[in-house]
């Protein structure tokens, strides 16, 4: 196998040039940069990145948790990460848990058969020696995912860590969903229904916050009736749309497109349509929006730039720097807002 040092001597330079060159570093000229990338090309050279971590206490190696890569949220936080790691000389490891894919949402609280899952590839990084980690949720909720002495620099993407320590970036739920509601509102409508997922779940908690905030700041009186909750998808929207339109509604928000699809299904079943007759509002700005007729208002996730927040707060702990917004011992949580995306489905009253 070829080494670092004969790769130097075939180039005419010095190992340490060749190392420089390997790990992106700057002020190597252009000429002797293409020299010696082509010699390496050439010969088949491979860095031995595990030897070059037992000596540096470095090995430039990110690891990246899924809990489920098919998560429709998951791959462009996944690329974030990437991307900015890659930008600075770091690459990346993903180990895809398959939570969803095993247990469906049977396993949110049943530790034992999720640790069974995770530990195992938690003591897989560590023996690796990855630099951080950072752990991707399927959906916003408190984990227990990190113990109080886990030495690793870590972040939660998606979701908060039960350890104080760990920071989190996430979606700024109450905010987007606020929102949302004002531009229904701002359309005339003032009898505005809610189809929400499960109740107990923080991204449901958090935009229904959002949305009385609208409300009361437009002194509308908050209705209970004109809450439903649901369970994510299509079939469970269009049972509450059956209940939730035998009130005196004129717009519904739905807390996700897939469930916006069942309230399209319903109104045509009953000769009506959405931006005409009721007003539909949906919110992920899932690739089904816009193929909805007439076409889904909703609001898009920030999902890369979680993952690039993510990525950015990690190499601050690794580097040695306090990641910002922390005090008291609290841990670091940013919330980042949606962007509000306008089509057809909200008409004026």
């Amino acid at each position: 196998m070829v080494t670092l040092k004969e790769i130097a001597k075939e180039c005419n330079v010095s190992p340490t040039t060749v190392s420089n060159i390997l790990n992106g570093k700057p002020k190597v000229g252009e000429e002797t940069k293409a020299r010696v990338l082509e010699v390496i090309n050439r010969r088949g050279y491979r860095p031995n990145y595990i030897a070059q971590g037992l000596r540096n206490q470095k090995t430039k190696m990110i690891g990246i948790i899924a809990e489920d890569i098919a998560q429709f949220t998951t791959p462009e936080v996944v690329e974030g990460i990437m991307s900015f790691c890659e930008e600075r000389g770091y690459r990346t490891i993903v180990k895809n848990l398959r939570l969803y894919a095993r247990w469906n949402d049977s396993w949110f609280s049943n530790e034992t058969s999720y640790h069974s899952i995770l530990d195992p590839v938690m003591k897989e990084l560590d023996s690796i020696m990855v630099d951080g980690i950072i752990y991707i949720a399927g959906h916003a909720r408190v984990i227990h995912c990190f113990s109080e002495d886990f030495r690793i620099p870590a972040v939660m993407a998606y979701a908060f860590d039960s350890n104080p320590k760990i920071p989190a970036v996430a979606i700024d739920d109450k905010k987007s969903a606020y929102e949302m509601v004002q531009y229904i509102i701002s359309k005339g409508h003032r009898k505005i229904g809610v189809i929400g997922g499960k109740a107990d779940n923080i991204h449901t908690q958090q935009r229904l916050l959002g949305y009385q905030k609208a409300l009361f700041e437009n002194q509308i009186l908050y209705n209970p009736a004109w809450i439903r909750y649901a369970r994510w998808d299509k079939d469970s929207a269009y049972r509450e749309a059956k209940e939730l339109l035998k009130t005196d509604v004129t717009a519904v928000f739905c807390m996700a497109d897939r469930m916006a699809g069942g309230v399209y299904q319903y109104l045509a079943e009953k000769g009506l349509r959405a931006g005409e007759d009721i007003a539909v509002a949906g919110f992920d700005n899932q690739d089904i929006a816009e193929y909805f007729v007439p076409g889904l208002t909703t609001t898009a996730l920030p999902l890369k730039e979680i993952g690039h927040t993510s990525a950015r707060l990690l190499l601050q702990q690794m580097e040695g720097e306090e990641p910002g917004g922390k005090e008291d011992g609290q841990s670091t949580q940013i919330l980042i807002p949606c962007t509000f995306i306008e089509r057809e489905s909200v008409h004026r009253i």
